[in-house]
């Protein structure tokens, strides 16, 4: 029988559909889009992006010239301009401001055909540090309140270029989905004195149903109302609102089940596109007890339809259980 599971840090309810089961075998396999001649983000092509605000290189290379292991540069085709004031204004009962923000690329390797789950550890730590580095960055910047770290893989997950690639959106506002589980877990903290993922980590951790990694500082789950079949949570099992203050040690433990997680799910789902994010603590709110950072991993298998958009709830064909066991039985090395 169908099932509501109600979300308890943002209040969403979703329906867990076993009448629509699926097993992952059910789940198309990615198709894999037609990569351009001339890559912007390969190595010998630097001039086709805009220049570099931060690179890591292992030789006495010069700016914005080969011989990179990861650059970070700003979109071409910004969402946001970093140029510019706020301006805002009201027009009657109605708010807008300027399209002040920060977009930036991180460009993971120079190796076009390798993926962040391909990379070796030591060098996907360095992608997680640079979310750190841009993050501490531009919380300089008293424009901003928020940095969301994202990455769209596969053309069906917003992609737009296959090679291995993250981004940074710095806003002027704090988005809503991270304001809600702002205060949702400001309520539970008040109501009773403990961080909300806090709970949730060790309660997984006793039942165990839904786990499933972990390591000396970090686990995966999927969650108890996930939105999404095989959507999973990354969370640092040590309390830390705020993601720019992630060690050198806990960004390699970062790295490590980041890549097993996302090679568990390649293997599980034919390599699926997905997205993932980073939620941190709002800019002024650095510090909270009652918040806790961590990642969402969502591979793209279903869609968004008219009941979904019209009430709120998402359908999800796969109960959290069985994608952990799923996950879990399945060995990576």
């Amino acid at each position: 029988m169908p099932e509501l599971r109600k979300d308890p840090i943002v209040g969403r309810w979703v329906i867990i559909s076993t009448e629509r089961g699926k097993r992952p075998s059910d789940f198309a396999p990615a198709v894999k889009s037609k990569e351009p001649k001339s890559c912007p983000f390969c190595p010998g092509n630097e001039s086709m992006t805009p220049p570099e605000i931060f690179s890591l290189r292992n030789n006495s290379s010069g700016a914005n010239s080969p011989g990179w292991e990861m650059r970070v540069i700003s979109n071409k085709y910004p969402a946001l301009k970093i140029e510019g004031d706020l301006n805002r204004e009201g027009e009657g009962i109605y708010d807008r401001m300027n399209g002040i923000g920060a977009h930036e690329v991180v460009i993971e390797t120079p190796d076009h055909q390798l993926d962040l789950v391909d990379l070796p550890v030591e060098q996907a730590k360095q992608v997680f540090l640079a979310y750190k580095s841009r993050m501490i960055d531009l919380k300089k910047d008293i424009r901003f309140k928020y940095l969301l770290a994202f990455k769209n893989q596969g053309e069906a997950a917003g992609a737009s270029l296959e090679h291995a690639h993250s981004q940074l959106i710095a806003t002027p506002v704090v988005p809503i989905r991270v304001q809600s589980e702002l205060e949702g877990s400001e309520r539970y903290f008040t109501y009773k004195e403990r961080c909300i993922f806090c709970d949730i980590i060790r309660q997984e951790v006793s039942s165990g149903k839904r786990v499933v990694y972990e390591t000396d500082g970090f686990i995966a789950i999927e969650p108890f109302a996930p939105r999404f079949p095989f959507e999973t949570w990354i969370l640092p099992k040590s309390h830390e609102s705020d993601y720019s203050k992630l060690s050198d040690s806990m960004a390699l433990d970062l790295a490590g089940i980041v890549k097993i997680t996302l090679a568990k799910l390649r293997v599980a789902l034919a390599d699926p596109p997905y997205n993932y994010v980073v939620h941190t603590d709002a800019f002024s709110n650095s510090g909270k007890e009652y918040y806790h950072w961590h990642m969402e991993v969502i591979p793209k298998l279903t869609k968004i339809a008219g009941f979904e958009w019209g009430s709120g709830f998402y359908i999800n064909p796969v109960a959290p259980e069985d994608a952990a066991l799923y996950l879990r039985e399945i060995t990576v090395s």
